[in-house]
């Protein structure tokens, strides 16, 4: 049988094909320094030893260390299922948080939120082309809140109470833009003013709002309401907030329709601060 054996074993060794032979050459004629390389697959994919930590079962015998009972202890009501007990309850007793004073209030339903909108994202869409500034337009109309709805800027359901325009990014405002918001920094309006622009504060409630973005969904337009007390004095200032409830901010709509009365105004304006200065020089004295 031994014998048998190594005559099957000769027989293969001298079948062996050509080929088989140029690849063992080959093999052993190859250079050792060559390095395997190794192709990473997403089924080599695994955590690092120790970095998942086996999750603790309860209620699985006492080799588990939680058997039995689970944790829960003997009885009481905090073993029974859906035992728990509320925060803050002290067990009958008026509670800590109870025995404290109210103090202040919340305004939250009279709060008015308002859509910050700065003046670089509207110079980078006056760039791309999607807001027509005053200059490029053809009548040099004004850019409303519709107008920023229109470019993209902002959506109609964002706005919720109006638009606030603030300063950052003024260092690139190179177009000299003709604005109407709801409310706006002092330095965005003096970023706005000092290359030739024009900012104008306008209140708008619920109703105007939804008549300015959406005057589709109105057979008739309704009649913009006055600001409330709370807010007039905002919109009566010219000298920080531009209102257009101010007296400045009137008379520069109505020389845009008559011009002529421009030297008339200014005439007025002049002497009405002469008299404000001799008035305050007569009460230091």
């Amino acid at each position: 049988m031994l014998s048998l054996c190594r005559q099957f074993s000769s027989s293969l060794a001298l079948r062996q094909t050509p080929a088989a032979c140029l690849s063992t050459t080959a093999s052993a004629a190859a250079p050792q320094s060559e390095e395997v390389v190794q192709v990473l697959k997403l089924n080599m994919l695994k955590d690092n030893p120790g970095a998942v930590k086996k999750k603790r079962r309860i209620g699985r015998g006492i080799g588990s260390s939680k058997g039995k009972t689970a944790g829960r202890g003997h009885k009481g009501q905090k073993a029974r299922a859906g035992g728990s007990i509320p925060i803050g309850f002290e067990g009958g007793q008026t509670k800590f948080y109870k025995l404290l004073p109210k103090r202040g209030f919340t305004n939250k339903r009279h709060k008015a939120d308002m859509l910050a909108i700065n003046l670089g994202t509207i110079q980078d869409y006056v760039d791309m082309g999607r807001l027509l500034s005053t200059s490029t337009s053809s009548d040099g109309a004004v850019i409303t809140l519709k107008d920023l709805c229109d470019a993209g800027i902002c959506t109609h359901s964002s706005i919720k109470h109006g638009v606030k325009l603030l300063a950052k990014g003024k260092e690139r405002l190179t177009t000299p833009l003709q604005l109407e918001v709801s409310r706006a920094s002092t330095q965005a309006i003096e970023a706005v003013e000092a290359i030739g622009g024009q900012v104008t504060t306008v209140h708008y409630n619920r109703l105007a709002l939804r008549a300015l973005l959406k005057p589709d969904k109105f057979v008739q337009l309704p009649k913009f309401a006055r600001p409330p007390p709370k807010w007039q004095p905002y919109y009566t200032n010219w000298d920080e907030n531009r209102g257009y409830l101010s007296v400045q901010a009137q008379m520069r709509n109505l020389l845009k329709e008559r011009p002529e009365l421009e030297e008339a105004f200014t005439k007025a304006l002049e002497e009405r601060q002469s008299k404000l200065a001799a008035s305050s020089s007569n009460k230091e004295d």
